[in-house]
């Protein structure tokens, strides 16, 4: 018996030492890999769009595209050191240029506008200055589906074309002297005779052939309506029609060099006037180089530094507010540029702060929806009201924003300043009327 449970005990333990030795050995667990480390923070994408553009730094429009491209070129900047437009996935965004010399012609800006889109891979445009060389450039735009932003362009033709992707900042050209004709009519109900002598520019003849509609609706005769060419310097002969026909209000002019050189023919000739008003030029802040010849002189401006727009305007009216305001606007372009900003300073850094805030509301760079946010957008800024034409028939043209009028007049110390007479509403001064 005892030999028999010895037998069978011996069998119990070596069926255990094989039913062990079948067991998968323990694995042992790494250190680190007993707790699960902490996972750092996905690092946000830095997306860099590329705005591309042309500025005239020759040519005509040298002085008055030179002021447009600081405007942007300080939206940019500010936009960039504050770090860029943070999306809600993350996303970053920030922006650089490439930018060409048109040369202040048509030619020019079709060739470098395809290079932008097609070469240098433009995200984004903003149009040349002037309306006939951005005319030239949204048809490239649009040919290549790029989004662009048109300042220091007026004429209301390019955007009944049919194309979808360009948006206007101005006041249209047809309504860019009608102010005028409104305020002569509130000066003198009596004055019957007025010409318009106009450079024969696409911007310019549109601004002139409305102003002459709505003047003759208001029973004005206009005694002589008259173009000059782009490179004239000797107006002489036109002076001398204006003093024969008997008109006693000029309305016309062109751009800067144009129409510095007749003010100062007109005034050298002693034209009697009771009101003279001008394009493009009395705004800018270097039309009182002229001295005495810019006294009176009235112009039309898509914005003034008198102008007071601001968060609790845009509230009143509705609208949404962006940007710094007015006061920090002027601030900061003088600081950057040692220089006084003009409207069209003001146009090219709201032409970048309209372009910020589509990216803001479409949260995305995809071109599709920053076009969706353009078409959506009614907005409040320093520079006035933003709000774009999204018809067939005139799809991008602006009709929000409004000019203001301001006339060159002497303080009490005999400083040549601007004052705005018109609106009523927003004038810092009653008009000089007649002229002295």
């Amino acid at each position: 018996m005892k030999r028999l449970f010895s037998t069978i005990f011996i069998i119990f333990v070596m069926a255990s030492l094989m039913l062990t030795a079948c067991q998968p050995a323990a694995t042992e667990v790494p250190a680190e890999a007993e707790a699960p480390a902490e996972t750092e923070a996905p690092v946000a994408e830095e997306v860099n769009l590329v705005i591309g553009f042309t500025e005239s730094k020759t040519g005509k429009y040298e002085t008055s595209s030179g002021r447009q491209v600081h405007g942007l070129n300080l939206w940019m900047d500010q936009v960039n050191e504050a770090g860029g437009i943070t999306l809600s996935d993350g996303t970053v965004v920030k922006f650089s240029i490439a930018s060409y010399d048109d040369e202040s012609t048509k030619e020019r800006v079709q060739e470098l506008y395809t290079r932008l889109a097609t070469e240098d891979n433009a995200d984004l445009l903003i149009s040349p200055y002037s309306s006939g060389l951005t005319a030239a450039a949204a048809v490239i735009a649009e040919q290549n589906g790029k989004v662009m932003i048109t300042t220091g362009a007026a004429s209301d033709d390019t955007y009944k074309e049919g194309y979808t992707q360009i948006f206007q900042i101005y006041t249209p050209a047809s309504r860019y002297l009608t102010g005028a004709v409104d305020l002569l009519a509130e000066l003198d109900p009596d004055l019957e005779k007025v010409a318009f002598v106009y450079e024969n520019t696409l911007f310019s003849t549109t601004v002139v052939e409305a102003a002459k509609v709505y003047a003759e609706q208001l029973g004005y005769d206009v005694v002589l309506f008259e173009g000059y060419d782009p490179e004239t310097v000797d107006f002489g002969p036109f002076i001398n029609k204006i003093q024969d026909s008997g008109a006693k209000a000029i309305l016309g002019g062109g751009h800067f060099q144009d129409g510095s050189t007749f003010a100062r023919q007109i005034h050298e000739k002693g034209v009697d006037l009771d009101m003279f008003t001008l394009l493009v030029a009395p705004p800018e802040p270097d039309f009182a180089d002229l001295g005495e010849a810019a006294v009176g002189v009235i112009g039309p401006s898509q914005w003034e530094p008198l102008a007071e727009f601001t968060p609790a305007s845009a509230e009143e009216a509705g609208l949404e507010w962006i940007g710094p305001l007015g006061d920090e606007f002027v601030d900061s372009y003088h600081g950057a540029f040692d220089e006084e900003p003009s409207y069209h300073s003001a146009g090219g850094y709201a032409a970048g702060l309209t372009l910020q805030k589509a990216i803001e509301d479409a949260d995305s760079t995809d071109p599709a929806a920053v076009k969706a946010a353009l078409d959506a957008m009614e907005v409040l800024s320093f520079y006035g009201n933003v709000k774009f034409d999204t018809t067939t028939e005139a799809h991008g043209l602006q009709l929000g924003h409004s000019m203001v009028y301001i006339q060159w007049q002497l303080d009490q110390n005999g400083n040549l300043v601007k004052q705005v007479v018109w609106p009523t509403g927003g004038a810092t001064a009653e008009t000089l009327f007649p002229l002295p």
